[in-house]
């Protein structure tokens, strides 16, 4: 410890105020910087769709960490010279104070960094963390803040890549799979109700027809359930095109017939 002090105090010795001036001007052209394009890509961003859109979110946590090294490495030389003993000094006493007063603080920003080389989830994203469901609207150097379909903005700390299982529903891409589930009274005929699930799917105006569209059924005690699976235009109308499946669905089985049924609360859960 008592030659990691006195590497430090050779290292800032030669710092002047000119120093300290262009360096606190170097910082605030990065903040400022940084501050600008999280306004204005994501704003860009909100007019596109598609990959486009999903391309312009996922460069802003890329071009701030590419501004913050930039910075890093413009700051230290001018207020340290660059030798090996006061890089040692410094990088070692940085590692210290966040191992020691920023412990969990520091496991969220590596896992920040991992986040942004691994790319669990990006902006745009439909992702699920400990029961909470919801589009990521950015990833911050140290946590990710997605918004539910409630409207509700949700802090995820990255620290959570750890321990916590992520489900991605779109993993950076526009396709995302949605599904409308039938509770349906047995006795009917199978596959023409599969036929008519299937013509719905297609017949739905957010329904993106190059993929495919699929209705699958299970027998249960109580019925027959039917899933018809299917990816929307794009991934924000989710919700738009399930309620929309099923009310075409309900309309279509009701006219042809078909019972539906309740499902008991023991089966449901």
């Amino acid at each position: 410890m008592g030659d990691m002090g006195q590497g430090l105090q050779q290292a800032f010795s030669a710092i002047t105020w000119v120093a300290l001036v262009e360096a606190a001007l170097v910082v605030a052209a990065a903040v400022l910087l940084i501050f600008v394009i999280q306004k204005l890509v994501p704003g860009l961003a909100g007019k596109l769709g598609g990959k486009a859109r999903l391309y312009l979110l996922a460069s802003v946590p890329l071009a701030r960490l590419l501004i913050i090294v930039v910075t890093i490495i413009v700051v230290v030389p001018i207020l340290v010279e660059p030798s090996f003993e006061n890089m040692v000094a410094i990088f070692g006493a940085l590692g210290l104070a966040l191992g020691f007063a920023f412990k969990d603080y520091a496991n969220s920003l590596i896992a920040g960094i991992v986040t942004l080389y691994e790319m669990p989830y990006r902006p745009g994203d439909w992702i699920e963390v400990d029961g909470k469901y919801g589009e990521v609207r950015s990833i911050g150097t140290r946590a990710a803040e997605i918004v539910t379909p409630d409207d509700t903005v949700i802090i995820i700390p990255h620290g959570r890549l750890w321990n916590t299982l992520i489900a991605n529903g779109n993993d950076g891409s526009d396709n995302l799979m949605c599904v409308a589930e039938f509770h349906l009274a047995p006795n009917h005929d199978v596959r023409r109700v599969m036929a008519l699930l299937r013509d719905v799917g297609f017949a739905s105006p957010y329904t993106k027809t190059m993929k495919p569209v699929v209705v699958v059924v299970a027998n249960k005690t109580w019925g027959m359930t039917y899933r018809l699976k299917a990816y929307p235009l794009e991934p924000r109308d989710q919700f738009r095109f399930i309620s929309d499946l099923t009310a075409r669905g309900s309309e279509v089985l009701a006219a042809d017939g078909v019972q539906f049924v309740s499902v008991p609360v023991a089966a449901s859960v």
